[in-house]
């Protein structure tokens, strides 16, 4: 019998392999899209090596430290990220374990009479039963390396995801000194225009004046305090933006932030990789589309698996135990019970399972799969397309921010000087109050300008540090410990001194 089954086993395995080969998804495997040879925008000239993994501390402002690191313990999609790596990590565990043979034990106990004497008996057996299905097509293999691709996926979206929060938080704080600086200038101008308003209303009543100049100076006083009134507005809402992002309480962050307020830290420069391919080792998402490709190429095989014959081989081994007494009338033929107990064993059977008739469903899955591939094979381009341009557009704000600051500080520090020699003709009565107050609203918006620009540049490095991955490498990927899940959803910090000052991986 064994030997029949086998050779059922072997002539259908042969008929059926000859249609699986190199139309599998290991020849479907995608090639990594092409990337530039060179960078189009003009490269930075970095001071020194930075090391983008603790960027933020080159800042020297231990409180943006601080609120990346508790934005980055609160965030959900921190949070979310670390759940699919426990998701992944599962799915992969389950997956190595379908290569493993299947390992059961079973036992049962039965008593009652067998015979017409009403004689009790107890039968009693045990055994462990014992299951292997044999991948002669690859099915479980490439499930596994599926869920593996998976997995490491995921992992990278987890760093992706710290990197991106830190990004946020740093936008934003950067934001909010810029806009601090600004109303300091903004609240000059208003002071200003004011002083020309009630200046322009004396001569005005004094017959040296038109009232439509009257008119024109409180319209533009007007226009300057409710431009105050609304940056002021921009700068509270800003520090809201942080108390979303971080989970602190608004009034001690407030009074964190006071400390330093209205300066613009400008961090290191960073290097640039000499070649845009170097991105694809830089960049969690890149490392992402990637193993979403080779899990979709698994996927395929695994489907084409699906339509060929499954052959699983089991076996037991145990023993039984029987006591009673009597005669036993169950075979029919008058023989004595017997006590006592034995092992037992067996092999088999080897079962051959083979899809005949399913209407079809088996050969889409394999349509979809080969559709799966072709999608993720074009968002994993997509997403080195994107990875260079969000480099070269950071290059290119850099090098235009670059180009304009000499002229931008040159007139910053002109009309100061315009300002300061205007201010010394006037107390000496050489000079109006008029043209005082015109020196002074011109050198306000060299200001604004000059922090406006000071902004840009910062973001622009920012986005460079995203753009590059955030000190992101391939080879030095690791996942958050899975006991970190239990502190996925952290008691935010009373006060900036409770605070974590633990370094944070961004």
């Amino acid at each position: 019998m064994r030997l029949a089954l086998a050779g059922i086993a072997a002539a259908l395995l042969g008929g059926c392999a000859g249609g699986f080969g190199p139309a599998g998804a290991a020849s479907d495997d995608a090639a990594r899209p092409p990337v530039a040879a060179q960078w189009q925008a003009p490269l930075t000239q970095p001071d020194g090596l930075v090391d983008l993994t603790r960027w933020w501390s080159q800042f020297n402002d231990p409180l943006l430290d601080q609120l990346v690191s508790d934005a980055q313990k609160v965030s959900p999609s921190v949070s979310s990220a670390r759940l699919r790596i426990e998701q992944s990590r599962a799915a992969r565990t389950a997956a190595d374990a379908s290569m493993l043979p299947k390992l059961d034990a079973t036992t049962s106990v039965q008593r009652g009479a067998y015979d017409s004497t009403g004689t009790a008996a107890t039968n009693a057996s045990g055994s462990l039963v014992a299951s292997w299905e044999l991948d002669l097509f690859g099915a479980n293999a490439a499930e596994r390396d599926a869920a593996r691709a998976q997995f490491e996926g995921a992992q990278a979206m987890w760093h992706d995801a710290r990197i991106s929060v830190a990004a946020e938080v740093a936008s934003q704080y950067t934001a909010l000194r810029a806009c601090e600086a600004a109303t300091v200038q903004r609240r000059i101008d208003a002071d200003s225009r004011t002083e020309t308003a009630r200046l322009t209303g004396l001569t005005a009543r004094a017959g040296f004046d038109s009232p439509s100049n009257e008119s024109l100076a409180r319209a533009t006083a007007a226009q300057s305090r409710a431009l105050l009134l609304q940056q002021r507005t921009q700068c509270d809402s800003i520090v809201k933006a942080l108390v979303a992002l971080t989970a602190r309480p608004e009034p001690p962050l407030r009074e964190a932030l006071a400390a330093s307020r209205g300066v613009i830290a400008e961090p290191r420069s960073i290097a640039v990789p000499a070649v845009p391919g170097a991105l694809l080792q830089q960049r969690p998402d890149l490392a992402n589309a990637e193993r979403q490709v080779m899990a979709a190429a698994a996927n395929i095989t695994q489907t084409q698996a699906d339509r060929l014959p499954r052959i699983r081989l089991s076996g037991s081994v145990g023993a039984i135990h029987n006591k009673g007494g009597g005669f036993s009338n169950l075979t029919g033929f008058g023989m004595p019970s017997i006590e006592g107990s034995g092992p037992t064993w067996s092999i088999g059977p080897l079962s051959v399972s083979m899809p005949i008739f399913d209407g079809g469903a088996r050969a889409a899955n394999v349509v979809a799969a080969r559709a799966q591939l072709t999608d993720a094979s074009a968002q994993y381009a997509a997403t080195v397309r994107r990875a260079v341009q969000d480099v070269e557009q950071a290059l290119l704000v850099l090098q235009g921010t670059a180009d304009r600051e000499a002229d931008v500080s040159a007139a910053a520090a002109n009309y100061a000087d315009t300002l300061r020699a205007t201010e010394a003709r006037q107390r000496g009565g050489l000079g109006s109050l008029f043209e005082l107050e015109e020196v002074r609203r011109y050198s306000v918006q060299a200001q604004i300008a000059l922090v406006d620009l000071k902004r840009e540049r910062v973001d622009g490095w920012i986005s460079l540090y995203r753009a590059l991955g955030g000190g992101w490498n391939a080879q030095a990927s690791d996942a958050p410990p899975a006991d970190t899940l239990a502190a996925s959803t952290p008691t935010p910090p009373s006060t900036p001194a409770a605070a974590s000052g633990e370094p944070t991986a961004r």
